[in-house]
Order: C-alpha cells, then structure tokens, then sequence
C-alpha cells in the first residue's frame, strides 16, 4: 500500500472517531470549558446576589428612618431610637430592626413572626390586612404602649397609626414573645406564624425591654413592605 493511501486511511478514521466523539452527549471538548465558565458566573451571581439583598434591605431601611426623624420629633415619640420591620425579608432571616436614629445604625437585629392570613403560600410574597378576624400583619407605623402580663407572658400593646392598621388595638394586636420563635436565622426554613401580632423570641423581646423600659418618651415601631 502506498505512503500516500495510508494518510489518506488514517485521515478518514481521525475524521470519523472525532465526529462520533462529538455527538456522544457530554462528551464535547468544546462544552467542557463553557460549562466550567458558567458554573463560575453562577456561584459568583449567587455570592452577588446575597450581597444585593443585603444592600437593597439597608437602603430601605435608611430610608425609612429617613422619612420618620421629622415625624418621631413632632408628635413626641423617641427621637434616639426606632423599631424597623421589613416584611420583604423572609420570616427566617432577621427582619426586626433597633435602629438608633442619631448614629444611622442598626443596634440590634432579630427574628419575628408574621400573621397566619398574610402568609398566601409563596415564599417571595404575602398580603396585608386591617380587619379583624383576618389573621393578617398590618403595615404601618404603631405607637408602642404600656406593658402588661398576657396569655404569651410580658406584652406590650400597639396603637396603629395610620388608615393600614388603626384597628390594631381592636385586634389585640400586640407585640409580644414565643418560645417557638428561634434566637437565630434558620432561613431558608421560616419560622412559626401568629395570629397578626408580631412575635419575636423570649430573648430578643428581653433586649427589647431594655429600650422601652429605659425611654422616657413612647418609641415608634413601623412595619413595612
């Protein structure tokens, strides 16, 4: 057989072994670089994301303590310090803000439960409702008052103060704790539901007291979405 002939034969069967090694499926030397890549972007854009989150959630923050400075100094509520609940962060992350509206800091951070009729069954949303009977969380601004002894332990009760949530009083809806309410994240997993009031652990509403117990003026809570 000719010098020739024999190229042309191991020419042909290199031809042939390639092409049958490209449509075996996963088995591309082309896709095994790109997959890699995108395996990368992915991790990266979940750690972005994450820190996205996170951001977005203290911009909104700042921007409510913003907006109620003005309004903390003129109707004669604590003007040092306000409690912040963010209703876009799931139930098993921290949601429930001490900010210190001097220092435009967080003090303290902790979990809270929402009411069982806001929870609709998706992760990423929940409805809110004045009404009684509703089982719903209430958005708006709440004066905090006085603290008294309830079926839950130490309570305090709430006085809401806008059209979203003035019958919160009406509801018995008041800021109280449950030992079925973790001290730390468990998210993804969420926590427990009330029936409208929000409800932190024992723990966290004992480093609440402190800041109510220790202000000689009524300290506001605003719950928003």
């Amino acid at each position: 057989m000719s010098t020739i002939k024999c190229i042309r034969i191991l020419r042909k069967a290199f031809v042939l072994v390639t092409c049958l090694l490209l449509t075996v499926p996963g088995f591309s030397f082309w896709n095994y670089p790109i997959f890699g890549s995108r395996q990368l972007n992915q991790v990266f854009s979940y750690y972005a994301n994450i820190e996205i989150s996170k951001t977005e959630t203290i911009t909104r923050l700042n921007e409510k303590a913003s907006q109620v400075k003005n309004y903390v100094n003129d109707m004669g509520y604590n003007t040092e310090y306000c409690f912040f609940i963010d209703m876009r962060i799931p139930s098993g992350k921290n949601r429930f803000f001490v900010y210190n509206l001097k220092d435009d800091s967080i003090e303290i951070a902790g979990l809270v439960a929402h009411g069982r009729g806001s929870d609709i069954g998706s992760p990423d949303a929940l409805v809110f409702s004045n009404e009684p009977n509703s089982y719903c969380t209430s958005l708006g601004k709440y004066k905090l008052g006085g603290s008294y002894s309830g079926s839950f332990g130490l309570s305090y009760k709430l006085y809401g103060l806008d059209k979203t949530n003035n019958r919160a009083f009406e509801r018995s809806v008041v800021l109280h704790s449950f030992c079925g309410v973790p001290n730390k994240e468990v998210y993804p997993a969420p926590i427990c539901k009330s029936e409208g009031c929000p409800t932190v652990s024992p723990a966290f509403l004992a480093q609440l007291k402190t800041y109510l117990d220790n202000s000689d003026k009524p300290v506001l809570l605003w719950i928003y979405y």
